[in-house]
């Protein structure tokens, strides 16, 4: 009979012991909740709105519904925009997932080294722009290292940022550099999940370390490579700060990204309501693209279940 009473006071004891939990927890939580709602979620609303409006710097701006839009896609600038992005993201991606899985694999499979890992990092500590800058001198067609070096062995100079067909893979290029590194780290932790056992079984059937990444190594990677790919690609659609430092949009509007390009409307030209448009109907595409990549790649299922 005494049972039912100890049940009964613990559950009682439970209630108080749930309750403080959840105020510690919402203590720890509080900084980055505000965060969010001052910084992310309040001016996103307040996006919304202006893309309604022709809103400037100084007045409030009238409502003038889908005058934005339709002007949008009547710029023959924003499709121009959008398609260098396009470009941009596909030679960044490609590249940069092809190396980094590459990395990865090696790092799993010959060394775990911490100091490795921290060299391969190394690029991605450096800010963008510092980045940006040192490319820049590098590549100068003039005085610039590795066109001093492709002329001394018989060459000819390349305008890396001057010339419209080079300067979006030579940008794409300098953010692999960059980025290649925190991406194969992402990739070296998934790896880290799949039983060793699998490749010790393989190993003494026979099969080769090609024949192991493609039916073991890549199937059971899916889930964290569909991750991987929503990060790299939302971030590769806002590549800014490379594109402001180094061509600004040139030559010839080949290089004028999206970003470039909404930036210029809100800063350059004032008009808060036409970026606040082209902002939201990027946060539309890229939800969409974030989707269809999770979808696809079936992130919430994995092999070894």
């Amino acid at each position: 009979m005494s049972a039912p009473r100890v049940s009964a006071r613990s559950r009682a004891a439970a209630k108080p012991r749930r309750r403080s939990d959840l105020r510690v927890a919402m203590f720890f939580i509080a900084p980055a909740a505000i965060g969010f709602l001052a910084f992310y979620l309040v001016p996103a609303v307040r996006g919304v709105w202006f893309s309604f409006t022709d809103q400037n710097l100084i007045g409030a701006g009238e409502f003038i519904g889908t005058e934005n839009y339709e002007r949008m896609l009547q710029d023959p600038l924003f499709w121009n925009a959008l398609w260098v992005t396009v470009q941009y993201v596909v030679i960044n991606i490609g590249v940069q997932t092809v190396l980094a899985v590459g990395i990865a694999v090696l790092m799993h499979r010959l060394t775990r080294s911490a100091v490795i890992r921290g060299i391969i990092l190394l690029p991605y500590l450096v800010a963008n722009v510092v980045v940006a800058l040192v490319w820049f001198w590098m590549m100068d067609y003039s005085t610039g290292i590795i066109n001093v070096v492709i002329d001394a062995l018989g060459g000819d100079r390349m305008a890396f940022f001057g010339d419209e067909r080079l300067a979006i893979p030579t940008i794409a290029l300098i953010n692999v550099w960059r980025y290649v590194g925190y991406t194969a780290l992402l990739v070296f932790a998934g790896l880290q999940t799949i039983p060793s056992q699998l490749y010790e079984a393989a190993a003494l059937d026979g099969a080769s370390e090609a024949r192991m990444f493609r039916s073991i190594t890549l199937p059971l990677l899916r889930p964290v490579l569909a991750l991987v790919l929503v990060i790299t690609v939302v971030g590769s659609f806002q590549i800014f700060d490379t594109v402001a430092v180094t061509t600004q949009g040139g030559p010839i509007n080949s290089t004028r990204v999206i970003y470039y390009y909404i930036y210029q409307q809100a800063f350059e030209r004032f008009d808060l309501g036409y970026a606040s448009a082209m902002s939201v109907f990027l946060l539309l595409v890229l939800a969409v693209v974030a989707y269809l990549q999770l979808k696809v790649m079936r992130s919430n299922q994995s092999d070894l279940a």
